[in-house]
């Protein structure tokens, strides 16, 4: 392997590793934001449950 072949080797493996990096930047903010809204619906869940009960106590 000559120098010019060791450079384009070396360019492609440096691109392809930072798009692997950028596929994996994006898929841990949505994984963020799933983790997010899953957040909400348990709060929300959770607030709602809690006034059912306390509905049904005062009746």
């Amino acid at each position: 392997m000559n120098l010019q072949e060791f450079e384009s080797s070396y360019r492609e493996a440096m691109a392809e590793a930072l798009n692997e990096l950028q596929t994996a930047v994006l898929m841990l903010a949505q994984v963020q934001r799933k983790i997010y809204e899953i957040g909400n619906s348990v709060q929300h869940l959770s607030e709602n449950v809690e006034e059912f009960i306390n509905t049904q106590r005062t009746e």
